[in-house]
């Protein structure tokens, strides 16, 4: 069966993309590092600083000591406390929207002034890393703080000891490494496909074979959509390598829901991360103005899209802005897939930013092509 002259043109253009890589030795060891050994790195060693952390409190006791214990929380440790209710705690700590839950329970403060032993149960998002180890010291501190300067004030006395009850969801061991090579592997696919992208569109201008193209019959559309699927697929390639191999075979990584969905949303994330590297590649001249002006877009696209830190730490502003960033949306789908076990349902909203984001960055990245060969051919 023949193939439709567009797919062939675009089919074969993409090959010969496939065969430059072949070729530069650099390009291939950045790949092979990028998803092996920067994904080990990356998960031996994660921050622990706390900020602004979301916090929700089911206060079954409504006494005075458990609306001291919800007061005692506020910025800039923790987001002002969330009053919730014992069954939407679960549902809420599924969907991500709390990094702490503490559940005070029924004739706590009673049970406190009578001298016994009462418990105070919180639970923990462990998956947010980079504040689960050290936000539950300091939620157990503050409450210690307060139940003793309660009970101070109250007995004048000996404070009887309260038990804080932890349960860790989805990383029960508070494993480190869960969350480090899952959000460096996220990273590395982003920063590759804008990388292998741009650089073989600069190459060409460099090397001076884009004139050579533009004698044939192909058209900016079949030229552009070869180096987007070859560089996409290298990338998606690498990638579902190393989820296999590293993260959950040497690393050990349980990764809790749908692989091929998972990688249904990096290869919409790879098109929207390719057609920007096209763009970076149309913008710039030379390999080093490409370096300079990467660095100025990786930096934000990974750390400002909430896996370095969560989202909701950041400025309003911040959030909105990174809204338009296809990294936040890859990002907060990844992390609900491969930890929480989502299903479709849950994640369909991230599906369709990412696929709304993809379609303007290749309809402005074929846009900004057209204009370049253009010039080129004027």
């Amino acid at each position: 069966m023949r193939l439709p002259a567009t797919l062939a043109n675009a089919l074969h253009l993409g090959v010969k993309e496939l065969r430059s890589l072949l070729r530069d030795p650099i390009m291939l060891v950045l790949i092979g590092h990028a998803f092996t050994l920067a994904i080990y790195t990356g998960a031996a060693a994660m921050p622990s600083a706390v900020n602004r952390a979301t916090i929700a409190i089911v206060d079954e006791d409504r006494s005075p000591l458990s609306a001291r214990i919800a007061a005692a929380f506020y910025p800039p440790t923790f987001l002002p406390p969330v009053m919730i209710t014992q069954a939407q705690m679960d549902a809420r700590m599924d969907a991500g929207l709390d990094t702490f839950a503490l559940d005070i329970p029924p004739n706590f403060q009673r049970d406190l002034l009578a001298g016994r032993n009462p418990a105070i149960q919180l639970n923990v998002d462990a998956t947010r890393m980079t504040q689960a180890f050290s936000g539950s010291g300091y939620v157990q501190t503050m409450v210690m703080q307060e139940v003793q300067a309660f009970a101070q004030r109250y007995r004048g006395g000996e404070v009887p000891p309260v038990d804080l009850v932890l349960r860790a969801r989805f990383n029960p061991q508070l494993e480190k490494s869960w969350f480090g090579a899952i959000i460096q592997l996220i990273n590395n696919i982003t920063m590759l496909s804008i990388v292998l992208t741009g650089a073989a569109l600069i190459r060409e201008r460099e090397h001076g074979t884009i004139e050579h193209l533009l004698v044939m019959p192909v058209t900016p559309f079949e030229i552009m959509i070869g180096k987007i699927w070859a560089m996409g697929l290298v990338v998606f390639a690498a990638a579902t390598a190393s989820l296999f191999l590293v993260v959950q075979g040497l690393l050990a990584v349980p990764v809790g829901g749908s692989v091929p969905l998972f990688l249904a949303g990096a290869a919409l994330h790879l098109l929207a991360t390719t057609s920007l590297g096209i763009v970076l590649g149309t913008v710039t001249r030379s390999m080093p103005q490409f370096g300079l002006l990467l660095i100025l877009i990786l930096l934000p696209l990974m750390m400002l899209s909430g896996g370095m830190t969560p989202f909701e730490s950041m400025p309003a502003g911040v959030q909105w802005v990174m809204q338009l960033a296809p990294t936040t949306h890859f990002v907060a789908l990844a992390q609900a897939i491969l930890y929480r076990g989502a299903g479709l349902p849950v994640v369909w909203p991230q599906f369709a930013a990412l696929l709304a984001i993809a379609a303007a960055l290749f309809a402005f990245a074929l846009l900004r092509f057209r204009r370049m060969i253009g010039e080129t051919a004027g």
